[in-house]
């Protein structure tokens, strides 16, 4: 039963992708300047691994993690959740999501917990085709969001244990490691152990499903 709640809860966030979507991405460099965008890609990129190892943090998509000003990972440490993901443009879809849902107070004003956020990625990836009629219909959205956050801060060594989580909506996730991949529920942990004032954030590549 509650496998078919999460996953109906699912179709409004399909709406809710299709409307955010729009603005996400960045044209592809052209012209006699793209080879200097290119290296200044790479330094940004190198700059991002470099306070990624710095701060404990992991993952090829650290690398997206702005190494300075409001998004960056020093910044995020001193901020609580919600309000660190507003900045941080990996999780702008994701920001989003939290704010028409209403639960920016809440994720705000929690002692200790930890989000799974899925990135922009994973937002387009849901498709542009759904009904939006469906994106207003916050407590679908609720459901959907708070299966993404647990109670407590959990570290990678918890996660490599693979015990079973229960998040705020009284559902579990199961995290593992495999080689050096994070996963929970067979979703890639694409930069984790980000650090917010009150939160461990890991960016994950989809959005969390139950498993079957």
């Amino acid at each position: 039963m509650r496998h078919r709640v999460v996953a109906s809860a699912l179709v409004a966030c399909f709406g809710l992708a299709a409307a955010a979507c729009g603005s996400s991405g960045t044209p592809p460099a052209s012209g006699p300047n793209h080879g200097e965008a290119r290296r200044a890609l790479a330094t940004r990129s190198a700059e991002a691994r470099a306070a990624a190892r710095r701060h404990g943090a992991f993952g090829a998509g650290c690398a997206k993690v702005p190494a300075t000003g409001p998004g960056s990972l020093t910044a995020m440490a001193s901020v609580p959740f919600a309000t660190a993901a507003a900045r941080t443009p990996l999780l702008h879809d994701f920001s989003r999501a939290v704010k028409a849902a209403g639960l920016t107070s809440m994720l705000n004003s929690a002692k200790a917990i930890t989000v799974f956020a899925p990135d922009n990625a994973a937002f387009i990836a849901l498709g542009k085709g759904n009904v939006a009629t469906l994106t207003a219909t916050r407590s679908d959205l609720t459901k959907v969001l708070e299966y993404h956050v647990v109670s407590g801060r959990h570290t990678p060594a918890q996660l490599a244990s693979h015990r079973h989580l229960t998040t705020l909506r009284g559902t579990v996730i199961i995290p593992a490691k495999s080689h050096k991949i994070y996963e929970v529920n067979s979703v890639e942990i694409t930069c984790g152990n980000i650090q917010t004032a009150n939160a461990t954030v890991y960016i994950v590549s989809s959005i969390i499903v139950p498993l079957p």
